[in-house]
């Protein structure tokens, strides 16, 4: 369970970056919303505390309770899913409240289905392009993946699916497989786009389908549009060098409170007015480097279910984080995700530290001869 580590073999290299992007992200969260402030900087100190002590778990060790990972990621979510102790916030049944603490199931959720599917597919490489092993993969990922898509996080689920579609290539999927799924769903995208535009579509609530086509026609659907464009206003204002935290520009758009909670989803637009294109830069290439050492410490682990943790990890913040800035950029429709160590949020900004942590672990275990596959 617990082994005697060598210190020279910690990656304080991706540590470091984690602790600057979360210090840089608190900075401006206290720009962006100070009385939050307080409470993000103890999300960081109890996430620090619980990435040691999770570097310190064998990952093998841990993935002996796979299936009990697993049924414990159910019963969070699914207090949620039938209404036992979900809490209402936004429109949205994402949180569980008990007493003084709140915190919402699937961003934890990320964490099981990593540790899970790590395990799974470990186990099961071999069968991986057989029919009715991904069958059963399929089974075992729909069912937290409908929990989460009902609470509505359409956006989470589409995370979720992302890492699990990283994890299956990892595993060995045959490129035939790959290029006989991509024949079926690029059509099937293309109709299912036709489909959800038109105005008496019943595939999306309806507040989805607000989102999509005030995207599309924003002088049209103006009203739902204005967050996304006042977003794009406030990082293009910015310019090079920006308008300098919490300063008290009255032309500011977040003075102007012109983007509703700022401090969470659009904290990206927040960091582009008032650190300018070079602080813009700066997140990205943080945000960068923590996804390339999450990949090449993958690429050194002893084991595939190592690689998958480290893969699936990796995942998870380069696609959240390619969806939030696409989102803040008005690349993409709204989705309601927050930025990885930057944006405000405590039970997202616990459960990275511990997929860092799990990462950490990794990088820890007696490694194989070579470079390694990834």
């Amino acid at each position: 369970m617990l082994k005697q580590y060598q210190v020279k073999d910690y990656n304080f290299r991706l540590i470091v970056y984690v602790l600057v992007l979360t210090m840089l992200g608190i900075s401006i969260i206290g720009s962006a919303q100070q009385s939050v402030q307080s409470k993000q900087v103890m999300g960081m100190l109890v996430g620090i505390v619980a990435m040691i002590i999770v570097s310190l778990f064998d990952y093998n060790f841990v993935l002996r309770f796979h299936w009990l990972i697993y049924v414990f990621n159910l019963v969070l979510l699914g207090l949620i899913t039938f209404g036992i102790l979900g809490s209402d916030a936004g429109g949205a049944t994402r949180w569980i409240e008990i007493g003084p603490l709140r915190f919402q199931p699937s961003e934890f959720s990320k964490v099981c289905i990593i540790l899970f599917f790590a395990w799974f597919f470990a186990k099961f490489h071999e069968k991986v392009n057989k029919l009715p092993l991904l069958i059963v993969a399929g089974i075992l990922i729909a069912v937290p993946w409908i929990m989460i898509k009902e609470q509505p996080a359409l956006s989470t689920s589409i995370v979720v699916a992302m890492i699990f579609l990283v994890m299956l290539f990892l595993t060995g999927l045959s490129y035939k497989i790959i290029g006989g799924v991509l024949a079926v769903a690029i059509p099937a995208v293309g109709i299912f786009l036709y489909l959800i535009l038109q105005p008496d579509q019943k595939i999306l609530e309806h507040y989805q389908w607000l989102r999509i086509m005030a995207w599309l026609q924003p002088e049209k659907y103006a009203q739902n549009a204005w967050q996304q464009q006042n977003s794009i206003m406030a990082i293009g204002s910015g310019m090079l060098w920006g308008k300098g935290l919490n300063n008290d520009n009255v032309f500011s758009v977040k003075n102007g409170n012109f983007i509703p909670e700022p401090q969470t989803d659009f904290i990206f637009s927040v960091a582009g007015e008032e650190l300018g294109f070079v602080g813009s830069a700066i997140i990205l290439i943080l945000l960068l480097l923590i996804v390339i050492e999450c990949i090449m410490i993958g690429r050194k682990a002893k084991d595939l279910a190592g690689r998958l943790i480290c893969g699936g990890v990796a995942a998870w913040i380069g696609f959240q984080t390619f969806f939030n800035i696409c989102v803040v950029t008005g690349l993409m429709p709204n989705t309601g995700l927050p930025l990885p160590f930057v944006s405000y949020g405590l039970t997202s900004l616990l459960s990275l530290f511990i997929g860092i942590g799990l990462v950490l672990n990794v990088g820890l275990q007696p490694r194989k001869y070579g470079k390694g596959e990834f």
